[in-house]
């Protein structure tokens, strides 16, 4: 007969029980675990950044006073070497020949040696270099040594962005200012002091270019010890996209992420396909944008202290005026950055800087020697185009590796496109028997660099048109 009671429950086999007791530990493996308390992962220690910073400061004083210290005594080389204004004209177009042609290595080494492996041997080039071409007594040897030092500024260059982009990801503008801003201070002060110390030298101008090398030789060591560290630096999160409200947000995400969101995201974007950059407007808007600005800083660099002198000024005073133009850059190249960050757009700053470059331009064709201090200074804020131009470089890519490839892709081509400018500029002052020509010529570049700026500021990325 049926019978109408429910059955009790069974007792689940062992088996059983161990499965549905597998089953709830995998459930609960797949929750979020709960933070618990012990060591967190924070980042380098601060006096590894402390130093970082050091380094970055004593290398960007080393990145140009090869250059002003040849443009403050270039016609004493030229007598003493025996040049020609062409042959001049070519030694002026050399840097951005180099920083084109070892440029594109840049991104290579770094990658097999580590960025501060490069820095350090490119602080130890620019040494060497700048000791062996004073006293080589060639033409050839001189813009052989010259070279030399000349690749090591080139790699140096490219991997400054990339550096801060990679250890200070939430200060990108502030640490970019700073490095802009001893690179500018040593600019100025090759100009201004090289005739001077070549005068307490013994008048002598193989010395007055040789002692840059001490400055030098003095960046290397604060990067020996960071050969040596092997920190991990932080991550950069590919979902960060740089360059939107102010600029101490540049990055911010990759200081406050989790290690494992970091690391997770290092790995998304080494999976990622490699970006096509060249079909970037951005990309080729500010390659254009810092070809131009690189072309009126070596030709201001390379030729202004000999307009000044040609037009009366003695040579004293002619690289005190370069000195002038070069040391805007110090305060400038501080906050042009900060500035550039907080806004979306940078081509208002853009236009701001290209109408000083022809206002001095035009003061310099119309009367060089009597205005000679205002053109200085204008010329000198036309100039911090280099430091904005850095700036969107870290502004337009989201992730570190976009910015090592957009940094190599802006400069190496850029310097490629500003080669002929210097070489231009001494043809013309030979053949035309004055600065009329010239200076049109440096005027007429304001305008392409202008419409290029304007272009590499606007407010997108490299990935999103890549």
């Amino acid at each position: 007969m049926p019978h109408d009671e429910t059955p009790a429950p069974t007792q689940a086999p062992p088996q059983t029980q161990t499965l549905n007791r597998s089953s709830a530990g995998s459930s609960a493996a797949r929750l979020p675990a709960p933070r618990l308390p012990g060591p967190v992962d924070a980042g380098p220690a601060p006096w590894l950044l402390r130093l970082i910073a050091v380094g970055l400061v004593l290398a960007a004083l080393n990145l140009r006073p090869a250059i002003t210290s040849l443009g403050a005594l270039l016609e004493e080389v030229r007598e003493g070497l025996h040049m020609s204004g062409s042959v001049a004209g070519v030694l002026t177009s050399v840097p951005p020949l180099c920083f084109a042609l070892f440029g594109v290595m840049a991104p290579r080494l770094a990658r097999r040696f580590g960025a501060g492996t490069v820095v350090c041997a490119g602080m130890a080039a620019i040494a060497a270099g700048l000791v062996i071409r004073p006293y080589v007594g060639s033409t050839a040897g001189f813009l052989a040594a010259s070279a030399l030092a000349l690749m090591g500024i080139a790699v140096s260059n490219i991997l400054m962005p990339v550096i801060v982009k990679r250890w200070f990801p939430d200060r990108v503008g502030t640490m970019t200012g700073l490095y802009s801003m001893a690179l500018a201070l040593g600019t100025a002060l090759a100009a201004a002091v090289t005739v001077p110390l070549t005068g307490a030298l013994g008048g002598n101008w193989q010395s007055g270019l040789a002692v840059w090398a001490v400055l030098a030789a003095l960046a290397v060591l604060p990067w020996i010890v960071l050969v040596r560290d092997r920190t991990p630096a932080p991550g950069q999160p590919a979902a960060v996209r740089p360059g939107r409200g102010s600029g101490a947000a540049v990055g911010s995400g990759a200081a406050s992420g989790s290690a494992s969101a970091s690391g997770a995201a290092d790995a998304r974007s080494s999976e990622a396909p490699a970006l096509r950059i060249t079909r970037s407007r951005t990309a080729w808007g500010l390659a254009c944008f810092f070809g131009l600005q690189a072309t009126a800083a070596y030709i201001t660099m390379g030729w202004m202290p000999q307009i000044f002198r040609d037009a009366g000024v003695p040579a004293g005073t002619a690289g005190v005026l370069l000195a002038v133009t070069m040391a805007m850059g110090v305060p400038l190249a501080f906050v042009i950055p900060r500035v550039a960050g907080r806004l979306r757009q940078q081509g208002p700053i853009v236009v701001v800087l290209g109408l000083c470059g022809l206002i001095g331009y035009t003061g310099l064709y119309l009367a060089p020697a009597a205005g000679a201090w205002a053109w200085a200074l204008l010329l000198g804020v036309a100039n911090c185009a280099f430091p904005l131009a850095l700036t969107m470089i870290g502004m337009r890519s989201r992730t570190g590796a976009g910015v090592v490839r957009l940094s190599a892709f802006a400069q190496s081509t850029g310097y490629l496109l500003s080669i002929p400018g210097p070489l231009l500029v001494g043809v013309l002052y030979q053949h035309s028997g004055g600065w009329g020509l010239p200076i049109a010529l440096m005027a007429g570049l304001m305008i392409p660099q202008m419409v290029a700026g304007v272009l590499a500021g606007r407010d997108r990325t490299i990935e999103d048109e890549c």
